[in-house]
């Protein structure tokens, strides 16, 4: 019988380089600031519709709302939105998004696919990864040699993305969170992504995806993810931002052995990059964010 396994554990040096990260500026002594006025109370509502229009020229979505209880009823609107949700935005689409009432406009923020096959994909994948964590047991930690989990998530274009779609190709795959604090942590893991994906194709390395999955999936919208892209000038051409269920998300970590700590507005975790082969089988791992490039290369051309 296959030994349970306890996955490797980094997160107490996670936390040490947190807890340096965020205790540093107060060990030195400060004046005190000056008072600044209280900024305004913004309120926030649930919104369902449908996108009428993109209007890149304002940075704003037209939507055709249904009632928002509290505060007005359905009609169609002009929104603010991010560059993100702005880019991947399309006509006919159903959404669910927070309306954010600000002083200067009104706002739509955590923007949501909302049609109804979308959600039937998720919610079926999430429930059946739930099921496979949950047999599994405790050796739901996958070691090498077996199969990478089923999984259906969102990317940052707002599509379904099964991870059946990528077999046949090898994967490099890791976790991030947009919002993480600690440059050592998830940007570091991000450049060497990047850098790794530009070194195998300039070695010839084909039919590889890398994949990099939300630990914050709450925050982490498939328009802040296009965004995160977009402003680190990275190429999607290969590279799938996933994002979706909290749920599957978590089953996702179980058996890939990442932990994740909330809290507050940021995320304690431990990190790994995965080397998925073409068979759909887990063929590498390493813990941590310091990873070689060069390693993932060579690699990715063996196949």
């Amino acid at each position: 019988m296959k030994p349970s396994y306890s996955p490797p554990v980094r997160l107490a040096a996670c936390l040490l380089m947190a807890a340096v990260a965020w205790i540093a500026p107060g060990c030195a002594k400060q004046e005190a600031p000056a008072a600044v006025p209280a900024a305004p109370a913004e309120k926030r509502y649930p919104l369902t519709g449908e996108i009428v229009k993109a209007d890149v020229e304002h940075s704003q979505l037209i939507v055709m709302h249904d009632e928002i209880k509290g505060f007005m009823g359905a009609m169609t609107m002009e929104f603010k939105v991010s560059k993100g949700d702005l880019a991947i935005a399309k006509p006919g689409e159903h959404i669910r998004a927070e309306l954010v009432v600000r002083d200067n406009g009104l706002y739509l923020e955590k923007i949501w696919p909302d049609d109804a096959a979308t959600q039937r994909a998720l919610d079926a994948a999430a429930k059946a990864l739930a099921q496979d964590t949950a047999m599994r047991g405790r050796e739901a930690y996958r070691e090498i040699g077996e199969n990478l989990p089923e999984f259906t998530l969102l990317d940052q274009e707002g599509r379904a993305v099964a991870g059946s779609r990528f077999r046949g190709k090898q994967i490099v795959l890791n976790f991030i969170f947009t919002r993480c604090p600690i440059a050592t942590m998830c940007p570091a893991s991000t450049q060497r992504m990047a850098a790794l994906q530009k070194a195998a194709k300039e070695a010839g390395a084909k039919d590889f995806e890398l994949i990099t999955i939300s630990l914050d999936p709450e925050y982490d919208t498939p328009g802040v993810l296009k965004e995160y892209a977009q402003i680190r000038g990275l190429d999607t051409s290969n590279w799938s931002f996933l994002t979706g269920p909290d749920a599957a998300v978590r089953h996702l970590l179980a058996q890939l052995g990442i932990i994740r700590e909330f809290e507050g507005n940021t995320i304690k975790h431990t990190l790994a990059t995965v080397l998925i082969n073409a068979e759909g089988k887990i063929s590498y791992r390493v813990d941590g964010s310091t990873w070689l490039v060069e390693d993932f290369v060579r690699r990715l051309k063996k196949g």
